[in-house]
């Protein structure tokens, strides 16, 4: 099979953490299940645990910090990626509920669209969004 497209799908999202045993606790209850990947650095310490996500078994990789590219500056980034729930308040209460601060609130983005996201404890940004095409996609996968 042959693509020509040059950006072909999401990955892995690597999110940073200064306690990585501490974040993988924190995402294991989020989650539900624990990563099923974990790789220790040269010291001995956690340094990165992998969990697989979601229809499609995309990555979230939990990084120490001290593995941050050296220009990573500490705090929220540029960029948001969001994560399809089915349910965006239940689960935005839940995340707030675990230690979450909300970095945006709930947004009406038009129909079939609304997104928020939180900062986890490590200071990461999460997004979650309900998205009415990710749905027709995950459809349209499992009628062929």
């Amino acid at each position: 099979m042959s693509y020509n497209q040059t950006l072909r799908g999401f990955a892995t999202i690597s999110y940073w953490a200064d306690d990585v045993l501490a974040a993988k606790k924190w995402y294991t209850k989020l989650l539900g299940f624990a990563p099923y990947f974990e790789r220790f650095g040269p010291d001995g310490q956690l340094a990165y645990v992998e969990f697989r996500i979601g229809d499609y078994k995309h990555e979230l990789g939990l990084i120490d910090r001290r593995f941050a590219p050296a220009a990573a500056v500490p705090g929220p980034g540029g960029a948001v990626m969001y994560w399809h729930v089915d349910d965006i308040e239940s689960v935005l209460d839940k995340l707030l509920s675990m230690g979450a601060r909300e970095y945006e609130p709930l947004i009406q983005r038009g129909d079939g669209f609304i997104t928020a996201s939180v900062l986890d404890p490590f200071g990461n940004v999460l997004g979650i969004m309900y998205n009415s095409h990710y749905l027709e996609i995950l459809g349209s996968f499992q009628t062929e």
